[in-house]
């Protein structure tokens, strides 16, 4: 057998075995979150500490980026890791940015031939409370990363073989959920013995310099194919600037700025003109890195243009970026990351405004831009039921040439939905609905995926959190004339004298009979929704995507006794009023730009980087306050009249000019 085919087999059965460690895990695991919604991982490393080998269709796929060797030189300060040794470790300073947030507990376990270690299998879950102040450990107003939980640092939970009881013990005991985590912890490891029984084959039968060239050349083929893929991608800078809804601690939105840098098939990102840190749980520590919640719409535009693309660390050797130290997107410690997941979702659709411009026909418009974690903690006699109930998120952007995905987002995670079964089954409640929602998606030549609605009875006391509910007031924008997509909704008892709408939800006490509604954001169209075919609207409408008004007033299109009435959809289409050049972005998203303009941000997000680290937030939220003042109070979700723009506009202004000098 020549030295290439051997190096081929070998790239292939590393590419199982990782897929094997992911199957092992889940379904050996306890937590719902992890055997249903799928929110974990495996992978084998090599001894840099790269990913050579990512499972493709289960578990996170997004992590593929990440890199363990920070984790194991902190984990080997006490001594050398030997044969059967675990590392665990949930702190994302420690680890450089391999853990994300706390309750993403990371294992690693080095694989040895003899004496000298040849690589490492890693896996990760999601575990269900990991301590803090809040049941699931994650709150968007925690305002530091010591009210998130236990921080675990790079430490050996197995040593040769062995569980360390003491090390066990304290990660447990710091948990609401502790034998939900021992049964995750035990799933853990066996998915890395798993890995350590294929790569000890491969070894026995091809041996150790055909392993170690077949790592090289994985990684080599990858990055060669993805640097191909990206020549697609006109040469240029491209620049696009989206929001959060708020800082967590206020109704003041976060700027997310994005400038890429194309250059023959390489990528820069230039962050600079991001919000600072804030003092909430929005932050994302990527330390500095080609980060997996910086470069995720990346991998995915890779993986659309070159579908076969192997998944290992070679997709991202030709991006590099530029990240501010003490931006929301390099938060520095100990700044709290539990809904760092938020904050990437919007990073995801800043890349895309940028990246659609270098490439209109193959990106799509932004999706609905969030995942929301429903979790319900109920408190028992025996002991705190913590669930996620489902990760909510919502459609697809349509791209040229077809409509978005109704209700499905794979832009961040790949998630998977639980069975209303199991959910009835894990927790007291009654799901009432879980579907499509209808009038959501963007219109447009083809429309935006349709977010979605779930409701659900609760039938004992208990916390309600709803983390990362974001696009409830800047809609997931559309391009070329498409329109955004719906803004999130989140009803205590709809319709009754006991409903709530809340605006900010943190922990909601929620108690038997109390229905709770949640409705994700539908996504961007693409296209003028006038030039659709009239004979889709008609199948939209009657798939109950769709309304019968909405059909008319966004897409022309007379529908009569379920048929589409040409004549007068014909004379509705000529008639159509002209478009304002800010429709594809929704009117609260120009209305806010419209004081706050792109040029004097750009100058007070400069002006507030020099400042000291710990006082940028404070400058920034007296100064945006100050300047509110002037405007109505839900602005931008309502129009101010031309003077109060004008006032505040000048205000804005002439307060930045003060901050600079």
């Amino acid at each position: 057998m020549s030295a290439d085919i051997g190096r081929d087999i070998v790239a292939l059965k590393l590419r199982a075995a990782s897929e094997e460690m992911c199957k092992t895990l889940q379904r050996t695991s306890r937590s719902l979150y992890v055997k249903e919604t799928a929110d974990f991982c495996c992978a084998i490393a090599d001894v840099d500490g790269r990913f050579v080998a990512y499972p493709r269709n289960i578990g996170v796929s997004g992590f593929v980026g990440l890199n363990v060797k920070t984790t194991v030189e902190a984990a080997t300060q006490s001594g050398p890791l030997r044969p059967g040794d675990v590392i665990i470790a949930n702190d994302p300073y420690s680890t450089r940015g391999l853990a994300t947030h706390l309750p993403d507990i990371q294992m690693i376990r080095p694989y040895f031939d003899g004496e000298q270690i040849v690589g490492y299998g890693w896996c990760f879950i999601h575990c269900s409370d990991i301590g803090g102040r809040v049941p699931s450990s994650i709150s968007p107003t925690n305002d530091s990363i010591f009210a998130e939980g236990l921080q675990i640092p790079p430490v050996r939970i197995v040593r040769e073989g062995r569980v360390d009881p003491d090390v066990e013990r304290l990660v447990l005991r710091n948990s609401r959920t502790p034998e939900a985590n021992r049964g995750d912890f035990q799933a853990m490891f066996a998915a890395l013995e798993t890995g350590s029984r294929r790569l000890q084959e491969i070894l026995n039968r091809y041996g150790r310099p055909t392993l170690l060239s077949a790592h090289e050349a994985m990684v080599e083929e990858t990055a060669v194919r993805a640097r191909a893929a990206l020549r697609v991608l006109k040469d240029g800078r491209y620049r696009f600037v989206d929001f959060l809804d708020h800082d967590g601690v206020s109704r003041l939105p976060v700027r997310i700025s994005v400038l890429i840098t194309m250059r023959d098939g390489t990528m820069d990102i230039d962050f600079t003109g991001t919000d600072p840190q804030v003092r909430s749980a929005f932050n994302v520590a990527s330390q500095g890195t080609v980060h997996a919640w910086l470069v995720t719409r990346v991998l995915a535009l890779v993986g659309t243009l070159d579908p076969e693309i192997h998944l290992n660390a070679g997709l991202t050797r030709d991006v590099s970026v530029t990240v501010p130290p003490g931006s929301l997107v390099n938060a520095q410690r100990p700044a709290a990351v539990g809904v760092r997941h938020a904050s990437s979702s919007r990073v995801n659709d800043a890349l895309s405004g940028a990246l659609i411009q270098a490439a209109p026909q193959v990106v799509p418009a932004a999706s609905s831009g969030l995942v929301v974690p429903v979790v319900l903690a109920e408190q028992h006699p025996d002991g705190d039921v913590v669930q996620v109930l489902e990760p909510m998120v919502g459609g697809m952007g349509a791209r040229y040439g077809a409509d978005g995905v109704d209700g499905r987002d794979s832009g961040i995670s790949n998630l998977s939905n639980n069975p209303v079964e199991t959910v009835e089954a894990e927790l007291s409640t009654t799901i009432h609905r879980y579907s499509l929602r209808p009038d959501s998606g963007g219109p447009g030549r083809w429309r935006g995926g349709t977010g979605l609605e779930l409701v659900f009875e609760v039938h004992a006391p208990a916390s309600l959190l709803t983390r990362g509910l974001e696009r409830r007031v800047f809609r997931p924008w559309g391009f070329e004339g498409g329109l955004p997509g719906a803004q999130s909704e989140l009803v205590i008892n709809e319709g009754t004298e006991h409903e709530q709408r809340p605006s900010a939800p943190d922990v909601i006490s929620v108690g038997p009979g109390d229905v709770v509604t949640l409705r994700t954001a539908g996504a961007g169209g693409f296209g003028d929704p006038f030039a659709r075919d009239a004979l889709a609207v008609l199948d939209d409408v009657s798939a109950g995507l769709v309304g019968i008004t909405s059909a008319e007033r966004d897409y022309g299109v007379v529908i009569v006794d379920g048929a589409v009435d040409e004549e007068a959809t014909a004379q509705r289409r000529s008639g159509r009023p002209t478009n304002g050049a800010d429709h594809g972005r929704g009117a609260e998203i120009s209305r806010w730009e419209s004081v706050f303009d792109t040029e004097t941000y750009d100058r007070f997000v400069s002006a507030l980087m020099v400042r000291p680290l710990v006082e940028r937030s404070g400058i920034r939220e007296r100064l945006l306050l100050a300047v509110l003042a002037e405007l109505p109070g839900s602005f931008p979700t309502v129009a101010a009249d031309d003077n109060e723009i004008t006032l505040a506009r000048a205000r804005f202004a002439a307060e930045v000019t003060q901050l600079e000098a």
